[in-house]
């Protein structure tokens, strides 16, 4: 009986870490998830509630090369000058996010692909590279950085 319940002491400990770490990566999956799904109403609103406020925050998107203004500044941006050209935005993460965490700070990257048509009936089709900078503050995971680029070849 001794050496069953040390058994089960040993595997629980040799598990736990990979059950944490599962757990983990899916919560990351879900943001993932819906920070997509929110960009693709074209409505940077909806994607409002994945941001840290930091004014000093920089973020680079395909264009313009950097917003080092914050969220704010992104937002504002891409409400005036992106989504007006557009009448629809498909942002389709691959299946290859990558989840790094070191306490309270992670780092996940991914590709995806953007099917876009613009106002004026242009297609636009292409794959994107993303990297995105997370700070769990309050209990919560905000972006407080990313970087989203497009190779050229």
């Amino acid at each position: 009986m001794k050496r069953l319940l040390v058994v089960v002491l040993v595997l629980g400990a040799l598990c736990l870490p990979a059950l944490a770490q599962k757990k983990g990566g899916d919560d990351f999956n879900d943001l993932i998830k819906r920070y997509y799904t929110a960009w693709n109403t074209l409505n940077p609103d909806n994607a409002s509630f994945l941001y840290a406020r930091d004014a000093d925050l920089v973020f680079f998107d395909i264009a313009p090369l950097k917003y080092s203004g914050g969220w704010q500044e992104y937002r504002d941006n891409f409400k005036k000058n992106v989504a007006p050209g557009f009448s629809s935005l498909i942002l389709k993460p691959n299946n290859d996010v990558k989840i790094t965490r070191r306490g309270n700070m992670a780092l996940t990257t991914l590709t995806f692909h953007l099917s876009a048509k613009q106002k004026d009936g242009t297609a636009m089709e292409f794959d994107c590279r993303h990297t995105i900078v997370w700070e769990k503050r309050g209990g919560q995971w905000l972006i407080i950085h990313e970087h989203i680029s497009k190779p050229l070849f």
